[in-house]
């Protein structure tokens, strides 16, 4: 006997994501291999209607930061949204904080899902659950002035179909909370969220990591952090006003804008 309350509302509702004017333009697709890389194709272009958001019923090659592969189970939430940042004059210096900007935004569409269990975000780019991670955002920047915000959620999929290697590290929402969850509702409630917290960069980054230090999950924690061949350790503080990891080091606090947690 099944364990879902209700059947899957796998495939999104673009009408209503149009009418509700989440965005200026949607591009649907039932199989991509990467929603960021159709959206890059799309930035590319002369004058795409901005913004742009591609979707994915299924996707087959996703993928994390540094190239890293990203599992997309067949019943997963995978897109991509394409903006601008014509209005910013720092152009790509303040790319970094957006992860957060999208991160603060999904941990609020997934919080009252998952209730009593607490929701938040890992530095730079995870939502994560009882310590296991649920949903990957990957920010790309592949013009001077747009910026793809690509996003992967273990919504419906079950973690017994992930591969062995990665079914201690992840988790669903259909295994905690024994309920299927409808796309076009998710999808719909990050992008809402989402304008708020886009709204406030780049003019009130702090306000972005304010939200996001909030939702830290490795405060106190001991963490190594590989830049290029050098790695940094220290005990995380939470994080800074313009979107950096802190870590108390041997040599006392230090801020960090990129690297990879080990």
């Amino acid at each position: 006997m099944s364990r879902y309350l209700k059947p899957p509302a796998l495939t999104v509702n673009v009408r209503r994501i149009v009418s509700e004017k989440l965005v200026a333009s949607v591009e649907h697709h039932e199989r991509l291999e990467s929603t960021n890389d159709r959206a890059k194709q799309i930035a590319r272009q002369e004058k795409p209607l901005l913004p742009l958001l591609v979707v994915a019923d299924q996707q087959s090659s996703g993928r994390g930061r540094r190239g890293r592969s990203w599992w997309t189970g067949q019943e997963s939430l995978a897109f991509s949204l394409l903006v601008s940042l014509e209005h910013w004059t720092t152009g790509r210096a303040r790319v970094p904080v957006t992860a957060l900007a999208a991160g603060v935004a999904l941990v609020e569409v997934l919080a009252p899902r998952l209730a009593p269990r607490t929701v938040g975000l890992e530095w730079p780019n995870d939502v994560c659950v009882e310590g296991r991670k649920l949903a990957g955002i990957l920010v790309e920047a592949p013009t001077a002035n747009r910026l793809v915000i690509g996003i992967g959620v273990n919504t419906n999929s079950r973690l017994r179909d992930a591969p062995a290697e990665l079914q201690d590290r992840i988790t669903t929402l259909v295994d905690l909370t024994a309920t299927c969850h409808d796309h076009t509702d998710l999808l719909a409630g990050w992008l809402q969220n989402w304008n708020h917290w886009f709204g406030c960069l780049p003019g009130q980054t702090s306000l972005v990591a304010e939200a996001a230090d909030r939702l830290c999950l490795q405060r106190g924690r001991h963490l190594r952090l590989r830049r290029g061949a050098e790695v940094h350790e220290g005990i995380c503080r939470g994080i800074a006003a313009d979107g950096a990891l802190i870590l108390e080091t041997s040599e006392g606090p230090r801020n960090y804008y990129s690297g990879t947690l080990h």
